[in-house]
């Protein structure tokens, strides 16, 4: 790995540190300077020029279609961009072409809702939900085996849990359904951006991503990873005259799909969100996926063992961890809704996920801020 950056030369790109602490990138993340520039850059040109340039809009684009498959180590032509996470997963769930009686594999107790019911929205087709047993907050390899039946055509799970920020060991997780010959989804909202993601090497059918987290972009603006091989098998919901080959062409009807992944994309881009995409891509891979993934697990050490020492209650493990750390206060879940509240007050960012204060950093944040942040959970449990 190449000699780590200067993490504190990017502070400036993210002036939300002159206001708060800011721990809150699995919920909602500020974005960066380069992302607003980015944006404006496209916006003054529809203001200035109209169309005029609407071919430059377009290699913009591709442009941001190569940096999506670099992050998530795909090639373009599996890359089309979605509004959200849940659109992307909805595309696959009712592009796909189901038999009554097929099931789909679904740690329920645990995901994050956009994993959940576009599966539980095939009921009417004659599909099933079948339940993966989570344990401590996650899916094992071994509870995801013990899901499968004959029957069993998806497993579709989060890379990272939203709530208690248990990683998924995609790996092994994508080697098991290869085996069995289902095809695995993933919900990567929580990883990309955050850590180094590999689908070729997760042997990954299907990943969806919105930026607005880990990838300090925008909200509404995301993208869908659909392996090459099975994009024959997954078909568009909607249609448009972007989905076609021949679609610059508005004169003559010629209903042909196009080959690659760009089928889903039906008709004009968001192009302000497409710009903000390639400025947030281009950001954390100036940096380095594995820099950045090294410092969040740098910080997350540092407040887990300060937290530790106040007598709080943390997790997950540091062999289960990815960017998120939650935590109880020493005086237990009792204490949640006060602390949390203390902490607004206090201008921290963080969230609430069932009944644990959850933080999480990005490469930007310092130590020295969650040495304040720990400082303000001592100031409350000494009250």
């Amino acid at each position: 790995m190449a000699p780590s950056p200067d993490f504190d030369a990017y502070r400036s790109e993210f002036p939300v540190v002159r206001e708060q602490l800011y721990f809150n990138h699995a919920g909602v993340a500020p974005t960066s300077r380069r992302v607003v520039n980015a944006m404006h850059e496209w916006e003054e040109d529809l203001l200035l020029h109209g169309v005029r340039y609407e071919r430059g809009w377009e290699a913009r684009a591709e442009r941001t279609r190569g940096l999506a498959a670099r992050i998530v180590g795909a090639s373009p032509e599996e890359i089309t961009f979605v509004r959200n996470t849940g659109h992307g997963l909805g595309l696959i769930a009712e592009g796909l072409d189901w038999r009554p009686g097929d099931e789909v594999a679904v740690a329920t107790s645990v995901e994050y809702p956009s994993n959940v019911y576009p599966w539980m929205h095939l009921r009417d087709r004659g599909v099933s939900v079948r339940e993966i047993e989570a344990r401590e907050g996650g899916v094992t390899p071994e509870a995801v085996a013990a899901a499968l039946t004959p029957r069993t055509r998806l497993v579709s799970l989060s890379s990272v849990q939203f709530a208690s920020g248990h990683r998924t060991d995609l790996d092994a997780i994508g080697a098991l359904c290869e085996r069995a010959g289902v095809l695995f989804c993933v919900d990567g909202i929580q990883s990309v951006g955050c850590v180094p993601v590999d689908v070729k090497k997760s042997r990954i059918h299907f990943l969806s991503a919105d930026s607005h987290k880990w990838m300090l972009g925008v909200s509404g603006m995301g993208l869908l990873y659909v392996a090459r091989d099975v994009l024959p098998r997954v078909r568009p919901v909607l249609v448009g005259w972007r989905s076609t080959t021949d679609l610059w062409n508005f004169n003559t009807l010629h209903f042909e799909l196009r080959p690659d992944a760009t089928k889903f994309e039906e008709g004009s881009h968001n192009f302000a969100g497409i710009y903000a995409l390639g400025a947030a891509l281009e950001l954390l891979l100036e940096v380095g996926m594995e820099h950045v993934a090294a410092r969040i697990q740098a910080l997350l050490v540092h407040a887990d063992t300060r937290l530790r020492s106040l007598g709080c209650d943390t997790g997950p493990s540091p062999e289960h961890r990815a960017g998120s750390l939650t935590f109880l206060p020493p005086g237990g879940e009792g204490d949640v809704k006060a602390l949390a509240a203390y902490l607004t007050e206090n201008r921290v960012s963080f969230s609430v996920r069932r009944g644990r204060i959850r933080v999480s950093p990005h490469f930007y944040n310092q130590p020295e801020e969650l040495d304040r942040l720990v400082a303000l959970v001592r100031g409350f449990s000494g009250r």
